[in-house]
């Protein structure tokens, strides 16, 4: 919008809305499709065909000149009904795989009926949109890997809004002595606990971080899936003493915790949705101007450079994790310049403010080639 686009949203039956609406939220218009307890396939194909009806809706009210759909798949299939049914371009903007996505969170299998039939329906959605964004290149490799021509793809990075973050945080005293942090060397994770995030890496790596650093804490702020687990694993830990659980906090609170912590640590598991997706959260603590060290992961490295804007350590091994982390809290000479080169790297690569103009050539192509009354190549083969 700042750019001069005119913009609306339309959310799914899983946004919440109890009912068919129209609303504005900060500027921004939102045509919510409501909520119809969908269960089994059924219930998934009325919800489906809610949404699409929504986005017709939608289209016919608002007028637009593309439609531009984001995962999962399902939002794909709702948008090519409308797209078809009224003349549009249609781009789909892949976040992660969703198949991949459910083996990380636990909740699908590889190789699975259910993995090999949402793989299946990303092919199909691909196949079916006139251009397709991805968020990083590890999710373009694999596209073109399935057959996807190279001209069909374009990457918009994952970013950060930088006008929401500024100066670090100043360290809250209170606070601190509260979680009994004074003096303390501060290993920090603030987001979700899924099992794919590698805490348990993390919380197995700190016996052997403690005994070279003895002032050193792990800080864990946030839940989810795997908090009862960890909480156990950390209890058993002869150095049970130095892992702090903090649980969720009001998203206006999370700065004062960002405050306390010397390194933010992310260890993810190795698997493919850790190696073809970059996470935000780095972005986030970068652009805020915090020291971060991370597994070595594809999505990392994409954002990472080893030893100029953070640290890097083996994946799925504890030893690496503890090694790595003393060695940079043993050595602070660069800490300032390893903070600005990483904040630099955002300010000039996964800025929003800049990222957002890698569309307007596609959209402006797209549009061109619709006012011409000829589609755009769908020639891909898919794998």
């Amino acid at each position: 919008m700042a750019r001069g686009y005119a913009v609306a949203a339309v959310t799914g039956p899983r946004q919440g809305s109890e009912r068919d609406a129209v609303e504005e939220v900060d500027g921004l218009r939102f045509h919510r499709t409501g909520d119809l307890r969908r269960t089994g396939v059924v219930g998934e194909a009325r919800g489906l065909m809610a949404f699409a009806h929504a986005i017709d809706r939608a289209v016919a009210a608002f007028q637009p000149d593309v439609l531009h759909a984001h995962s999962p798949a399902l939002d794909a299939a709702a948008a090519w009904w409308v797209a078809r049914r009224r003349g549009l371009p249609l781009v789909y903007e892949i976040r992660a795989f969703w198949e991949d996505a459910a083996v990380g969170n636990g909740t699908g299998r590889p190789g699975s009926v259910r993995y090999r039939s949402t793989r299946a329906l990303e092919n199909w959605a691909v196949s079916r949109a006139d251009a397709v964004a991805v968020i990083c290149a590890g999710l373009r490799d694999d596209l073109l890997a399935r057959g996807v021509a190279a001209e069909k793809i374009t990457v918009s990075p994952n970013g950060v809004d930088l006008t929401l973050f500024g100066a670090a945080p100043p360290r809250d005293a209170a606070l601190a002595a509260t979680l009994g942090l004074e003096g303390a060397e501060v290993i920090g994770f603030i987001g979700s606990f899924y099992d794919y995030e590698g805490l348990d890496d993390l919380v197995a790596a700190m016996p052997a971080l403690v005994a070279a650093r003895p002032a050193v804490r792990l800080l864990l702020v946030g839940g989810g899936p795997m908090e009862d687990t960890l909480r156990v694993q950390a209890d058993a830990s002869p150095v049970a003493h130095a892992i702090r659980f903090v649980g969720r906090v009001p998203h206006e609170e999370v700065e004062r915790y960002y405050g306390l912590v010397d390194v933010l640590g992310y260890p993810r598991k190795a698997m493919r949705l850790t190696e073809l997706v970059t996470p935000l959260k780095p972005l986030e603590a970068m652009a805020q101007g915090r020291l971060v060290a991370a597994s070595n992961v594809g999505g990392h490295r994409e954002l990472i450079r080893d030893g100029d804007t953070g640290t890097l350590f083996a994946a799925d091994d504890p030893a690496s994790i503890a090694t790595a982390l003393a060695g940079l809290l043993a050595d602070r000479s660069d800490w300032d310049g390893r903070r600005e080169r990483a904040r630099a790297f955002v300010a000039a690569e996964r800025n929003w403010s800049s990222n957002i103009r890698r569309y307007e050539p596609v959209y402006q192509r797209l549009v061109d080639a619709a006012s011409r009354k000829r589609p755009w190549t769908r020639s891909a083969r898919q794998a």
